[in-house]
């Protein structure tokens, strides 16, 4: 219906926004300031004092060290500091995405225990994402830790509203900081090419120079500003993207609002004229474009980066399943060994590893009590060089950070090794520190009925202790503050299905329930449905390695318990399948591991209980901005390939993989399709491995994301790796096309 003015107009929009196109970027200080202007942090005095620098002291012992630099560089987004070992000095950049909170005060285990130089108004701990050690920091005075405090704080509010766009914008600063040597703000040829091997491509000499001297305009050798700008916007071009976007906005390369939703119909998405219009006012860059409800090329590159265009299903991000069934129907995030922050032989055991679980939507944490001295029970993996924390700082950070994440119920694992006069002292400190947060009387009154749900105990913020095994006596005090998941032996299922009550739970090393799903799958599924089952990894295991807990969730085992310390395919496995509902660590089970009536067994599935097998099919289009594996070694590329596993009952598990790409970890290109048939889909995660081919030892891991199947969304979708710790790899990418059928 467009006529012929309209035609026009759409056609100039789209040579402005390619005008536009050629500044996009920025340099630091550019980008820095766009960043502070966005969210009207220009005058913002705590911004200020962060970008002068403020000297603050590490406090890692008793003794404090010389106090050192820390300053806020001009991207808005990195923080600088000098460390010095020894007589040797090194400079240390983190940036701000990498920061997962900020405490004020002694509320960390380091400034608990060796902050007492300082007055706690002084102090203040960044705490980052991943396996990274807290920084415990004190200021000179309380108004300087105030101001950073807030000054980060409004920084990381900043991160969570960044676009994929600004993150890249970002990582290209830091490349860019990185390749110019000398630090004058211009790239010679010699810089250009370290960019180059920095950012993971090992581009031809001669097409380099020669995209080097197109965007050389002054003609000097040397690219500066807007000139260093087009040479990474070229770099930058997506040419699949491009090619998707022609495809629907024809040869005037502007979408309207109807042929957006054309798009996203083929996306599998039923949008309304209004919805794609919304779309293009939220997501495209152009004013002008956004005026006519029109999309440029830019602006569908920003959707489809953003999270609606994320192969996870945002409707799945949030809670969205009934939390009114009895906890037995949900698969419930769990830590095996939860103080320890290494391997359970000589591992440091921390307060913080119990912070870090919570904080991750775990429900379910561990506590190893044992004898201490002076009358107070400790933790610690027993009779090993772990280190030991007291039992009371443990339920104190428990008490602090149980529900900041998740509101719904945590359970305490307590496995006992004291005597009765230390088993008073633990139900004391459980009964004052955790207060009216302890449930301690049935919710209902009576037992012998089935359990209670999420929702119904997170109206009340509840922790549920499990029953003390290992010992023959147990104190009156402690046995009373245990009302559910009262812990007993475990004889066979068919007694425990005629005889064991909702309220009791028994546990089960992995080559027991192994043997279980082995020889009784189905009746361990109606077991399952009516009752908490605990997994733990054997304890043989030095390098506290895990298990599969695919095997068991097939089962419906509940409380699949994990070493969450130690990184790996199994870690990602329990983060993919709590990923959904709000990461609240509590996953409804499909209904046919619900039914105490079931006829299901992972082995057979031969009653399917309206599970309708699907096709599903993947091509791997491209990667973007994989992270270098080697840094120290600048010639040093990787050469990916794309690993899709299938994990679920066992004949739907499954590996495929594309071929390797040779030294270009920055735009490899693959357009391979792969297909997988599953018979069981709800069970099903889905896990996208990158790894670095290597022809005469082992891949080497790059980055991962998993997902359960059924939140999966079909059409072109971006998935934004993590790294083997499950921290951001951002801006690293891989860009797919799904599609599931039924068969």
């Amino acid at each position: 219906m467009f006529c012929g003015k309209w035609k026009k107009s759409r056609l100039e929009t789209c040579h402005h926004q390619q005008q536009l196109s050629a500044h996009h970027g920025g340099t630091a200080k550019s980008s820095g300031h766009r960043a502070f202007k966005k969210l009207g942090l220009t005058d913002d005095e705590d911004i200020k004092v962060m970008l002068q620098g403020t000297f603050f002291w590490k406090v890692k012992t008793y003794q404090p060290q010389k106090q050192r630099l820390f300053q806020l560089l001009e991207d808005g987004m990195s923080i600088w500091f000098e460390t010095r070992f020894k007589k040797a000095r090194s400079k240390h950049i983190f940036s701000i995405l990498h920061v997962e909170s900020v405490r004020e005060g002694y509320q960390s285990e380091g400034l608990r225990k060796f902050g007492g130089s300082f007055a706690e108004e002084q102090c203040f701990t960044i705490v980052f994402r991943g396996k990274r050690k807290n920084l415990d920091l004190a200021a000179r005075t309380g108004i300087e830790a105030q101001q950073w405090v807030r000054g980060l704080t409004k920084l990381m509010d900043r991160c969570e509203t960044m676009s994929q766009q600004e993150k890249l914008e970002h990582w290209i600063h830091g490349i860019l900081h990185e390749a110019d040597k000398n630090k004058d703000n211009k790239m010679s040829f010699k810089e250009i090419k370290n960019m180059l091997r920095i950012v993971n491509i090992d581009m031809n000499d001669i097409y380099a120079y020669q995209l080097f001297k197109e965007c050389d305009k002054s003609n000097n050798d040397r690219l500066e500003e807007y000139e260093i700008e087009e040479f990474c916007t070229r770099l930058m071009k997506r040419p699949e993207l491009e090619d998707i976007f022609h495809q629907y906005s024809g040869k005037d390369c502007v979408l309207s609002a109807e042929e957006l939703q054309e798009f996203l119909h083929d996306q599998g998405e039923e949008t309304s004229l209004q919805q794609a219009k919304h779309i293009i006012q939220t997501y495209e860059l152009n004013e002008k474009a956004r005026q006519h409800n029109l999309m440029m090329l830019d602006g569908f590159t920003m959707y489809l980066l953003s999270s609606a265009g994320n192969i996870l299903n945002q409707a799945h991000a949030g809670i969205y399943q009934d939390m009114n069934q009895p906890l037995c129907h949900y698969f419930i995030s769990s830590s095996h060994n939860t103080y320890l922050t290494d391997n359970q032989i000589g591992g440091a055991s921390s307060t913080e590893a119990y912070v870090r679980a919570l904080m991750k939507g775990c429900r379910c944490v561990e506590l190893d009590c044992w004898e201490g001295s002076n009358g107070e029970p400790i933790i610690y993996h027993g009779h090993t060089l772990t280190s030991k924390i007291l039992f009371r700082d443990v339920i104190e950070s428990i008490r602090d950070h149980a529900f900041k994440h998740s509101s719904y119920p945590v359970i305490l694992s307590l496995e006992n090794h004291c005597g009765l006069e230390q088993q008073s002292t633990m139900a004391h400190h459980l009964k004052t520190i955790l207060g009216d947060m302890l449930l301690i009387q049935p919710l209902d009154g009576d037992l012998s009925k089935q359990l209670p749900s999420p929702e119904f105990t997170s109206s009340l913020q509840e922790i549920r202790p499990l029953q003390a095994k290992d010992v023959v006596q147990i104190s009156q005090e402690l046995s009373d503050v245990v009302v559910y998941c009262r812990a007993i032996p475990f004889q066979s299922l068919s007694d425990a299905l005629l005889h064991q009550k909702p309220s009791e739970m028994s546990s089960f090393s992995e080559r027991k329930a192994r043997k279980l799903i082995k020889d009784s799958g189905n009746f361990f599924v109606r077991y399952n449905t009516q009752h908490l089952s605990r997994i733990y990894p054997l304890g043989l295991k030095m390098n506290s390695s895990n298990y599969n807990p695919q095997e068991m969730w097939n089962v419906g085992c509940q409380i699949v318990a994990l070493n969450f310390q130690t990184p790996g395919a199994e870690m990602d496995l329990n983060d993919g399948r709590f990923l959904v509902n709000g990461r609240c660590g509590y996953v409804l089970k499909p209904a046919f591991l619900c039914n105490n009536q079931s006829h299901f067994d992972p082995k057979v599935p031969i009653h399917r209980n309206g599970q309708h097998p699907i096709a599903l099919t993947i091509k791997v289009i491209t990667a973007q901005q994989l992270p270098k594996l080697n840094k120290e070694k600048s010639s040093s590329i990787v050469d990916p390939f794309v690993r899709i596993e299938i994990h679920g009952i066992p004949a739907d598990c499954c590996k495929k993989q594309t071929e390797y790409r040779l030294n270009n970890g920055f735009n490899p290109c693959w357009n391979e399709t792969l297909m997988f048939q599953i018979q069981v889909p709800d069970l099903a995660l889905v896990r996208f491995v990158v790894e670095d081919y290597d022809t005469t030892s082992s891949n080497d891991f790059v980055g991962q994301f998993t997902l359960p199947l059924p939140s999966i969304r079909e059409g072109y979708r971006h998935i934004h790796l993590l790294s083997r710790d499950g921290t951001s790899l951002s801006p690293a990418t891989l860009f797919v096309h799904v599609r599931c059928r039924k068969m």
